[in-house]
């Protein structure tokens, strides 16, 4: 398009997969799978976690909570995508394109934030296990994912307005699988330095904030079971973190290095690849992680089916 102010335009495109045109229905069956593996997946993570006695800690009330968030999560994204994949429409409104920004960063904020509960809890329950029932009481788990659901909600919306307030003026083209914001300033111009800083700021308090108290949780943890008698649960011990773990790696390593690392460094091709890790694999192997390296998980859906 012409240069000029396209947010006068009403709209972007996104070009997600359009390179590929051979290939648009095998990728769009490949990616309703997937969508209907995480809904499936993760809800019945919800349901066996809910009416189990065994299951009624909160370690599995945060995993019940954190898979109804991956379902969110995708939910933002995939439809959208296949909707694009379907009709080869890739047009986006301007409202469309910032509202399913503003919930992308909202609910990415939340994921940061309740796998740091979720690991405060293991750090609990293993350095402080006499003190668990007392310290993650009912009320105080209910706070936490309280806690985590809406603290980002205003920091994010700004950002969000922040974003969308910016003139773009040499393309509408998003080379992006959905609206987020590196493709985004890519199409921004004029002065974009402040936002750039904004934008590594709040990475910064909702990524690596969280994730340092990870690293520091489970060097106490380690630590701890490190000091333990051998084979007084050191196993057990172990097992209960390495799922967690594992959902840790790949949401952090993949959002760490997208938002984060120096803008130089950023190509469409890797940007796409990073973002399909912590929006959809992810979800899509959170129910595997922590159903088939988990003992109580495996024995509550037995007892379903």
């Amino acid at each position: 398009m012409g240069k000029g102010n396209l947010s006068n335009v009403g709209q972007f495109v996104i070009e997600d997969f359009s390179d590929l045109p051979n290939l648009q229905s095998l990728l769009f069956g490949i990616f309703t799978i997937v969508y209907m593996s995480i809904l499936m997946g993760n809800g019945l993570i919800i349901v066996i976690t809910k009416p189990d006695p065994a299951l009624q800690t909160p370690m599995y009330f945060f995993l019940g909570n954190f898979s109804f968030l991956e379902i969110c999560y995708t939910s933002v994204i995939l439809p959208r995508m296949l909707k694009n994949l379907w009709t080869q429409n890739r047009n986006i409104s301007f409202v469309a394109c910032a509202t399913q920004l503003c919930f992308l960063l909202i609910l990415g904020a939340t994921e940061c934030f309740l796998l740091a509960v979720m690991a405060y809890d293991r750090y609990v329950a293993i350095c402080k296990p006499l003190y668990y029932p007392i310290i993650m009481n009912q009320k105080v788990c209910i706070q936490l994912v309280i806690g985590s659901w809406i603290c980002g909600i205003p920091v994010q919306i700004g950002q969000t307005y922040q974003i969308f307030s910016l003139s773009f003026c040499s393309s509408n083209k998003l080379n992006h699988v959905f609206c987020d914001i590196p493709p985004l300033l890519k199409l921004a111009c004029g002065e974009i330095s402040i936002n750039e800083l904004s934008v590594y700021a709040v990475a910064v308090l909702f990524v690596m904030v969280p994730f340092l108290f990870i690293i520091w949780s489970y060097s106490k943890i380690i630590v701890t079971i490190l000091n333990l008698p051998v084979g007084m649960g050191r196993s057990k011990a172990f097992s209960t973190c390495s799922s967690h773990l594992i959902t840790v790696t790949l949401f952090f390593g993949s959002a760490i290095i997208t938002y984060l690392r120096p803008k130089s460094t950023h190509s469409p091709g890797i940007d796409k690849v990073l973002s399909l890790f912590y929006t959809i694999v992810t979800p899509m192997f959170n129910p595997l992680i922590y159903g088939l390296r988990n003992k109580d998980v495996i024995s509550a859906l037995k007892k379903l089916f």
